[in-house]
């Protein structure tokens, strides 16, 4: 702008310049207009126009994910990724043809079927009179989208972001899910919620888009959709963990509850112990009396049953049976009231096994075939592992029951003697005097 004095006398009056921008202030650069999306040839239309009624109509049911959706996808991505890479007729062509045939392996095998793919657009491209070098072409680009291939050229990592242009989209994580469903059904692989969902992440941080104008399309999106999938396991975590407290939650605080628990069955464990030896004490007790009285009075010449024996020596017949079941019953008594410790003879043998599961170190009958070492080691790393000391208790518990079961089994046995014994003798006695009569 010129800053020079004004003149004495006012010039006449010029003509107004014309409305424009002010040649001081910078131009603005104007807006770079989208590249246009190229035409499709006559080759990739038809190629489209062969592919499409076969994914229709010959894809297996199995697959979810990699339908004609996905295949028309990747087609309009690469259509689009040809434009902002200003790619020239031959070699959109040659991206379009490969775009919509990379996929069609699938119709006849699932691992590797991008060699498959490659075959079926060589033998198409052939019917089409399509010289050998740019049948090539499209099964190199086509070989790109195999996860152990490299993608050297620009063609071919254009051809391998828009195939995994999904992980760009608004709708990512609807066909993450369509995937899950097509490994699971196709291939036999389950995944629960939090593993998909990690899986999913871990590929995600792992992906890189290749191309340039791959990077400058997806980029910004792929970045917010990582972001996304990190809340989303988070979340599922949450609710996982939620459920699995769910499952172990008790009434009390857990350690009280467990505690409880123990105490409890260890209580009533004792009780039932306690009520056996009572039960066995009675019929010691009354089997011993009847007993002494039969051979006391069976015994003595001058008992009054003498006499009885020598006019009616059928007597004998209820006496032996009496007899018979008081002496049955009363061993099965004993047995049932004899204390029972359940003990380890290999333990002498071994005694740094101490920590064996089926080994008891909170019952005498075990730890006193430990020496005083072996013992006070195993005793250590009981207090230190919870496991461990909730596992002894456990055994203990268990082998509490085990006696419990011998006891009332025979227990069981000498009541039975008794009861049947009794009335053998008196359906034998009511025998005797009728015969008697």
């Amino acid at each position: 702008m010129d800053i020079s004095p004004l003149p004495a006398s006012p010039p006449a009056a010029a003509p107004a310049p014309a409305a424009g921008p002010d040649p001081a202030l910078p131009a603005k650069a104007p807006k770079a207009a989208k590249a246009p999306k190229p035409e499709p040839s006559a080759l990739a239309k038809a190629a489209q126009a062969y592919v499409t009624p076969l994914l229709e109509t010959q894809l297996p049911a199995t697959l979810t994910y990699h339908t004609l959706r996905h295949t028309a996808a990747v087609a309009k991505e690469a259509r689009a990724l040809a434009a902002a890479a200003a790619l020239d007729a031959p070699d959109t062509e040659a991206l379009l043809v490969a775009a919509w045939f990379h996929d069609t392996g699938y119709l006849d095998v699932y691992d590797g079927h991008e060699y498959r793919s490659m075959e079926r657009a060589d033998a198409w491209l052939a019917t089409q009179n399509v010289p050998a070098a740019r049948r090539q072409l499209v099964q190199d680009l086509i070989r790109a989208t195999h996860r152990d291939e490299p993608a050297d050229t620009e063609l071919q990592k254009l051809l391998v972001d828009a195939d995994l242009s999904n992980l760009a989209r608004d709708d990512f994580r609807a066909s993450a899910e369509l995937l899950r469903t097509e490994w699971e059904v196709a291939l036999g692989k389950t995944y629960a919620s939090e593993d998909w969902a990690e899986l999913q992440l871990e590929f995600m941080r792992g992906h890189k888009f290749r191309s340039e104008a791959g990077k400058e399309r997806y980029g910004k999106d792929f970045k917010a959709n990582k972001k996304e999938q990190r809340k989303e396991l988070k979340k599922i975590e949450k609710k996982t963990k939620k459920r699995a407290e769910a499952k172990t939650e008790t009434f009390a605080e857990p350690k009280r509850g467990i505690e409880t628990m123990f105490r409890t069955m260890y209580g009533n464990h004792m009780k039932l112990s306690d009520m056996a030896d009572k039960k066995a004490s009675m019929m010691i007790s009354l089997n011993a009396v009847l007993l002494s009285v039969i051979i006391t009075y069976l015994g003595a010449k001058s008992s009054a049953l003498g006499p009885s024996f020598t006019r009616n020596p059928m007597l004998a017949v209820p006496m032996g049976i009496l007899l018979l079941t008081s002496l049955g019953s009363v061993v099965t008594a004993i047995l049932s009231a004899q204390p029972d410790v359940t003990s380890f003879k290999w333990l002498k043998k071994s005694p740094e096994i101490a920590s064996n599961r089926r080994v008891n170190l909170l019952f005498f009958g075990n730890f006193t075939k430990l020496s005083l070492d072996n013992f006070q080691a195993g005793m250590r790393e009981l207090m230190r592992e919870k496991d461990a000391l909730y596992t002894n208790m456990v055994t203990d518990v268990y082998y509490l029951g085990e006696v419990l079961a011998r006891k009332y089994g025979l227990l069981r046995k000498s009541y039975s003697i008794f009861m049947v014994g009794l009335i053998l003798t008196v359906l034998s006695f009511g025998i005797v005097l009728v015969y008697k009569s």
